[in-house]
Parts: structure tokens; sequence; C-alpha cells
């Protein structure tokens, strides 16, 4: 299992391993970070038969492959350049990329882009809507992508509708354009009570994951935004941060400005050097809590509709970017 031959064979078994249950060759592709570049669907499949003839991963039926204790094993072999960090490597690399100029209100903003058949979105719409209106979404502009339109390496299927959200990672973005640097630590499940984040119940670290932390919580139904919506009581996805203690108030100003041009801003920015929410910092850093991006398709997943999450899918003009309340009119 090493060199360069093998390397989309040790991809295909990361997000395995990563994952808490079996996965299609479809689920296989919406999780590997990039859609899965240039693997399509059908060569996923291909691999996966040569996986199973290794004894590397086990078909479980009609819901996919697992990995196996013989794959795990080939993955901790020291000749295989794992790809653990990759995650915290393509937030930096998207944090600089971004061009977006608060000021002018124009450029570029990372976005997440979840892919669904457009009927079964239409009929979720308003509990969607309700996500936004209570805050537990990052930011108030989305976008609607139509069949054929592209994001990054992701294109429209026929029948459905690409939902781009605002990315956490804008955030960063903006926040070094001023000269404050971030560390996106991890990402976890953040839960409510009366409305209110109480405390963090998960936490993964983004250096230690290949793939976003927010899309296995979603898919491993661990969210509960439909309690969230009702009664103020659920758990919602959340990013953990840290800033120089020099920046707090710069860094409040600007997390102000960019929530009035609806890019959103901090749930939660801490003291310096002090925890927050029970999560410690270190020392001469303040902790900040943002809003997970791919937080409204989490009520998709919870009732039950099929769909594909990919995190930091992009970029796209800010100018581009709506209202969500426009989105019945626009779907």
């Amino acid at each position: 299992m090493d060199g360069k031959k093998h390397r989309k064979e040790i991809v295909i078994l990361e997000t395995l391993n990563e994952a808490d249950g079996p996965l299609s060759g479809s689920e296989i592709m919406a999780l590997i970070p990039d859609g899965g570049g240039d693997l399509s669907e059908r060569t996923i499949r291909l691999y996966l038969q040569r996986l199973d003839e290794e004894g590397l991963t086990e078909a479980r039926g009609k819901h996919g492959r697992i990995i196996t204790e013989k794959g795990r094993a080939a993955l901790d072999a020291p000749r295989v350049i794992r790809r653990v960090g990759y995650m915290s490597a393509k937030i930096d690399r998207m944090t600089f990329a971004m061009d977006f100029d608060l000021p002018l209100r124009r450029g570029t903003v990372v976005i997440n882009t979840v892919i669904v058949e457009k009927e079964a979105f239409r009929s979720r719409l308003p509990d969607i809507i309700t996500v936004f209106e209570k805050g537990y979404a990052m930011g108030t502009l989305v976008n609607l992508l139509k069949p054929g339109e592209r994001v990054g390496t992701i294109v429209v299927p026929p029948g459905h509708v690409g939902f781009c959200t605002v990315c956490s990672v804008t955030l960063n973005g903006v926040l070094l354009k001023h000269g404050i640097p971030t560390r996106s630590l991890f990402s976890g499940l953040l839960q409510l009570e009366n409305g209110q984040a109480s405390r963090f119940v998960e936490l993964i670290s983004y250096d230690g994951t290949s793939i976003d932390p927010l899309q296995l919580f979603i898919r491993g139904k661990m969210t509960d935004y439909l309690g969230a919506i009702r009664n103020g009581c659920g758990r919602i996805g959340a990013g953990f941060r840290e800033i120089p203690e020099e920046s707090y108030d710069l860094a409040r100003d600007l997390a102000k400005k960019l929530e009035t041009v609806g890019l959103g801003a901090f749930l939660k920015i801490g003291r310096p050097s002090r925890e927050l929410l029970n999560v410690p910092v270190h020392e001469g850093t303040c902790g900040a809590i943002v809003i997970g991006g791919l937080n409204p398709s989490a009520i998709l997943e919870e009732t039950g509709v099929p769909v594909q999450h990919y995190a930091l899918s992009g970029y796209m003009e800010y100018t581009r970017m709506f209202h969500y309340s426009e989105m019945p009119g626009r779907l």
C-alpha cells in the first residue's frame, strides 16, 4: 500500500476509516475533500472491488462498504503517507486565497455546498429558513445552483439543486486581511439549552482528520436542529478558533461589520487566556466560537432526505449571494 500507485486506495480507506458506518461509492465521493478530485463514482466502485479482493474492505449489502482490520493495519503502516491534517491545511489555503473586501463589499467568499433533490429541498425549506431565523446558521446569505451549474469540481445533476451557504472560514479570511491570524482548532457539537449555548458535547481536531468533522456529525445524525428550532434545546455544529489577545477588540469590531453584510459573526468570543464553554485556550489567546456553515442542511439529514455535503466546496462572488428569505421565490 505504498507509492503513488495506491494513493487513491489510501484516500478511500481513510474515508471509510473515519466514517461511522458503511458507505456507498457516492457517499465516499461526497466525503472526500474537493469533491473527490478526479475520483468519479464509477472509479471508486472499481477501487472498492480491488480493495475487497485484498481483504481491506468488506461489502455490507446495499449499505455499502466498511474498512476491515486488515485495512486499518494498512493505514497504520509507517510507509503510508497519511492525509491527517488535510482539513487544517485546506482551511489555511482557502483563508489566504479568498479576496473579499469588507469595506467595498465585493470579492470572493468561501462557501459550502449541498446537493439535494429539488422537490425534497422544497418540502424542507420552511425548517431550513427557521434555522436562519433563529440565528443558528453562518450569516444570512445563500445561493441556489441549478442543474448543470458548477462550484469547484461539483456539478449539480438533473432534478437537483445546489444549496450554497457561507463557510465559517470566510470569517478567518476577513480577519487575516486585517492582520489577525486565526487558528481553527476544533469542530464540535454545541449543546443548546433554552436557545443558549451551554457546552460542547463532541470535539474533533482539524489536525486529526482529512474530512470536515461537521460532515461526519451531520451524516451520523448526531445533530438536533429540529429540537433547536422548536424549543431551543438541541445540538448544533460549531467551530472553535483562537486569535491573539491583542486583536480582541478589532476582531469583535470586524465580526459585527461582517454580520451587517450577511456573512455571520462569532457566536461567542472569550476573554484573553480564559477558557470558553469549558474549552481551555493557549496563554495569550482568546477563544472564539463560530456557527458551522453546513448547519442548515442538517435538517435534511435529520428528516431522512438524501444529501451530499461538500464542506469548503469553493469560492463564490459575494454579489451572487442573496438573503435566505428569497429562497422560496428563486427555487
